[in-house]
């Protein structure tokens, strides 16, 4: 087969350095005037899988997730599709994904409606991760959720808190016991394969390979039925110990991707080493390094690209988008606690002082802090240039 006279690759051969040049961003400087290290860093390509550029999204995101943490204990709970069920997520992504956002959002706030269990309307904050440490295919969704929630009005499922805010008040959940796994897992698991079965109906889904024979609703409720029969995992963590651990939990997991740049170890022409945890072996050993060929790294990293558009952090209940403020404010009142304080003119005024941008980035030389010197445009070259280390020509 001919090759074709013209190939992507082609265009980024010839054009990239021009591209990147044109795309610049701002100079840092170290403070630490023995060290003298200068930074160049370019403008941000944006891209939700790109570990870089996720660091500065999730600061951006925390600040507004810090302003609204109320004072009580916070839990960590996990819903995982079975491997059998992940499987069909590779061929249809954003449905299946999409479904295991709803039912396991679905599972918590009934569960948690339920006198026997709560009896209120919890908050729910939720991340789609998709991978294992080795960047094998593992979704799951990872839940920060508040002890306790809104009383609902007797007959009430859930939908709302009770209109009579005379009658509403704070219900706080067992001191290091939020709601039962078990009841959590059968729940979750017959709404998602209820909600899977309706696709299948719909025609949502698609089907390719060895998994080709599903399109048959027969053959399709036959795997449905193996599925009923095995356990699904649902793993509820020890609470947080308060509201900054709550914090250093969410910077490290909301805008994480498969395989972020410090756990790279080196590449060659042919091949990528990087680290990741084993986590059949003893705590002291779980890290350990894994080299792949440099395409089967590539392939691993891409099963994770998620369709266009589709959210990765959603908000259920009480922080549900639509209503989050109002209920957010409403609970600090039952709480008997006081909104945080917003910045006031002096705030303001600060941040527009001439104080020095620190980069949030320690100096790759000696640790000091980098300060930005210099801010520059698309197409503009910058004043200034890291001084090349002489060559030694001994």
């Amino acid at each position: 087969m001919l090759r074709p006279t013209l190939e992507i690759a082609d265009i980024f051969r010839d054009h990239g350095t021009a591209w990147r040049d044109a795309n610049r961003g701002h100079v840092a400087h170290c403070e630490n005037d023995a060290c003298g290290h200068i930074h160049i860093a370019y403008n941000s390509c944006r891209n939700r899988h790109c570990p870089k550029c996720q660091a500065t999204a999730a600061r951006d995101w925390l600040e507004a997730r810090e302003a609204e943490l109320l004072p009580v204990g916070y839990f960590h709970v996990v819903f995982t599709l079975p491997a059998p069920v992940a499987d069909l997520a590779l061929q249809n992504k954003r449905v299946m994904y999409d479904l295991l956002f709803k039912a396991s959002a679905e599972t918590m706030l009934t569960i948690a409606a339920d006198p026997k269990h709560l009896g209120a309307k919890i908050g729910i904050t939720s991340v789609l991760h998709t991978w294992g440490s080795a960047m094998t295919h593992h979704p799951h969704v990872h839940m920060i959720v508040p002890g306790g929630g809104i009383s609902l009005a007797r007959g009430e499922e859930g939908d709302s808190p009770t209109g009579s805010e005379e009658s509403q008040k704070w219900i706080s959940c067992r001191p290091n016991f939020f709601l039962p796994v078990r009841v959590l897992s059968r729940l979750f698991r017959r709404l998602f394969l209820e909600m899977l079965a309706k696709a299948h109906d719909d025609g949502r889904l698609n089907f390719f390979g060895h998994h080709a024979g599903l399109v048959d609703r027969a053959t399709f409720d036959a795997f449905l039925e193996a599925s009923r029969k095995s356990e699904w995992v649902v793993y509820a963590k020890e609470p947080f110990a308060g509201p900054e651990a709550v914090l250093a939990y969410l910077s490290r997991y909301t805008h994480r991707v498969a395989i972020s740049n410090r756990r790279l170890v080196r590449a060659d022409s042919d091949h990528v080493a990087f680290r990741y945890k084993d986590y059949r072996a003893g705590h002291r050993d779980r890290w350990k390094t894994m080299t792949l060929t440099a395409h089967e790294f590539i392939r691993r990293f891409m099963l994770h690209v998620l369709p266009k558009g589709f959210h990765r952090i959603r908000h259920y209940g009480l922080f549900a988008n639509g209503s989050r403020a109002v209920n957010i404010e409403r609970a600090r009142q039952l709480l008997q606690v006081p909104a945080p304080a917003k910045a006031g003119a002096d705030d303001e005024a600060a941040a527009k002082s001439d104080e020095p941008q620190i980069l949030n980035l320690p100096c790759p030389s000696c640790g000091g802090r980098m300060i930005i010197i210099e801010a520059f445009a698309p197409g503009m070259e910058p004043k200034h240039r890291p001084v090349p280390e002489p060559i030694d020509s001994s």
